[in-house]
């Protein structure tokens, strides 16, 4: 009995010992005095859950903006376009946002309260994307559809630098060079629809042009033979004197003609006076189109107007005749007999212009394209 009496001390001082030690070591390696592993009332006090607080804080953020739109600027090639200049409006307030699309063409709008909008997406040299109307709810994810931006058109605009009085001279250059098989004048032929209009001076040089070509001689020697044969105006005689009045006053109409009705009253009221070859349409319409021109011309302004120049031309030109045309030949009728005559001729003239010149006429422009 006394030895265990002896053990059971020893045995509790060992293993007082042993605990006091190892809860030295815990306290130093926690940087902790040891006197807190052992008093449990000196334990600090764990921190209360902050649940509560996050909840309010994410709901208060999520009524001022949580909601998110993003998408793609292409071109109509499938290229992304960096630097697009993307503008979000609300429909309910003023504010906006604005943003540039990045190298990869997307753009992302974030904190965005619901509602509705609407983007508008831009770039230099591109056309103006405008969206409908998106509906976005308070903490949504909107991913639009791929906007794709064409290429804005260019208008240009094109100055003609070349001085008006130099187109208007090489209208004359053109005009003289076509001849019929390379020998009669076909001057007042017009092959370009959309050639520029004559100044005044460059009508009366060609206007000159036509009153003495070589040819014109010829033609009317034609006529005052044929005028002959035929006794027309038998007041001028017969024989060689006859023949020689007839083919002066065949020449003096053809002189006044030229001059009034190609020259002096196109410059007057800004009409031109040649014919413009229309090559398209049926066989009725463009031969009506031939005979109105006798009656109708169109402006310097390439506006068609009453064409006054012929008409008031060929009245001038007859009042004129009757200073060189047989006495007993004078008066209203010869006036009208000549005005007639010559207004007939000219439809004449520009059905052949339109149905038969235009491929035995010499230097043919090559723009030459018809009526439009």
């Amino acid at each position: 009995m006394r030895r265990s009496v002896r053990t059971i001390p020893w045995a509790l001082v060992t293993g007082a010992a042993l605990l006091a030690t190892l809860n030295a070591q815990l306290d130093a390696q926690a940087g902790t005095p040891a006197a807190h592993s052992v008093l449990p009332d000196s334990i600090p006090d764990a921190p209360e859950p902050q649940t509560n607080a996050v909840q309010q804080d994410s709901s208060s953020q999520q009524q001022a903006g949580t909601a998110l739109i993003s998408g793609t600027v292409l071109d109509t090639n499938g290229d992304v376009i960096q630097g697009a200049h993307v503008v979000l409006r609300r429909d309910t307030g003023p504010e906006s946002h604005a943003l540039q699309t990045g190298a990869d063409g997307q753009f992302t709008f974030t904190g965005l309260p619901g509602g509705q909008y609407k983007l508008t997406v831009s770039g230099q040299g591109m056309s103006t994307y405008a969206s409908p109307e998106i509906g976005l709810e308070s903490g949504a994810v909107r991913i639009l559809p791929k906007i794709v931006m064409s290429v804005e058109a260019v208008k240009a605009s094109v100055t003609v630098t070349a001085d008006k009085e130099e187109l208007s001279q090489e209208q004359v250059q053109i005009a003289v060079q076509q001849r019929v098989l390379g020998v009669l004048p076909n001057f007042y032929t017009s092959f370009d629809w959309n050639a520029p209009p004559m100044m005044a001076k460059q009508k009366f040089k060609l206007s000159v042009h036509s009153m003495f070509d070589p040819a014109a001689f010829a033609i009317m020697a034609g006529v005052a033979g044929l005028e002959q044969y035929k006794n027309v105006y038998p007041g001028f005689g017969g024989g060689w004197e006859g023949y020689g009045k007839r083919y002066g006053a065949t020449f003096a109409n053809h002189v006044s003609d030229q001059f009034f009705a190609r020259a002096a009253y196109p410059s007057i009221f800004h009409q031109d006076p040649r014919y413009f070859y229309k090559g398209r349409g049926s066989f009725s319409s463009r031969a009506w189109y031939a005979v109105s021109n006798v009656v109708i011309a169109r402006g310097d302004d390439g506006r068609w107007k009453p064409n006054y120049s012929s008409v008031l031309g060929k009245l001038t030109s007859g009042a004129l005749s009757n200073a060189y045309y047989p006495e007993s030949e004078r008066g209203a009728h010869l006036v009208f007999f000549n005005t007639l005559t010559e207004l007939g001729a000219d439809a004449a003239e520009n059905l052949i212009k339109e149905f038969v010149l235009k491929n035995i006429t010499s230097h043919v422009p090559q723009v030459a394209n018809g009526g439009q």
